[in-house]
């Protein structure tokens, strides 16, 4: 696993290995991460990432906020409950660089509570499949003043995911086993 573009293009991340079956860490492939980011910064709805506040909801490895850092990104919250996870996020910024432009957060993606400060621009949402996690994830950074107005939002699921009334969406493209949609808040 690498950061594919952006000032770290080609940096390696930590390796998941065997990790924790629990922890459900599933990274979004190199593949995924480029046809995703070519969306994001060349597609149709200009460049959504470049000064962008990223929250990264279920971060495991944090491969997507941290390739939102290298291309342009001011700054980026991870949230993950996982020790696994937070571990795995802790060594991939470090290996970046990224400590003053990021945040770890031990908290649940479903049960988020109330946010203090400007919402986030971009919102990754990559929850373990099947399991209805990224609805309810939404659902509380919606209730919780997470998202700025505007804000985008990408989720990668196994299946189309059910999209709440206050998302518009913009796009949708099936990579390999995965769904990847961006949308809006409207």
């Amino acid at each position: 696993m690498r950061i594919v573009g952006g000032r770290w293009r080609g940096k390696r991340l930590s390796e998941v290995g065997a990790g924790d079956a629990a922890a459900h860490l599933r990274p979004t492939t190199d593949r995924a991460r480029e046809t995703l980011f070519n969306i994001l910064t060349h597609g149709k709805f200009g460049n959504l990432v470049d000064d962008a506040r990223v929250l990264d909801l279920f971060a495991g490895t944090g491969a997507l906020g941290l390739e939102a850092l290298s291309r342009g990104a001011s700054h980026a919250t991870f949230v993950d409950t996982g020790t696994p996870a937070r571990a795995l996020l802790r060594d991939n910024i470090s290996l970046c660089s990224a400590q003053g432009i990021s945040k770890v957060f031990r908290r649940d993606a479903t049960d988020l509570g109330g946010h203090r400060g400007p919402g986030f621009d971009l919102v990754f949402l990559d929850p373990p499949y099947g399991q209805g996690l990224g609805e309810t994830a939404i659902a509380s950074a919606l209730a919780g003043q997470w998202l700025a107005p505007g804000a985008t939002v990408v989720w990668e699921e196994d299946a189309r995911p059910l999209l709440p009334p206050e998302l518009r969406l913009l796009d949708q493209r099936k990579i390999a086993r995965s769904i990847l949609t961006v949308a809006e808040v409207a």
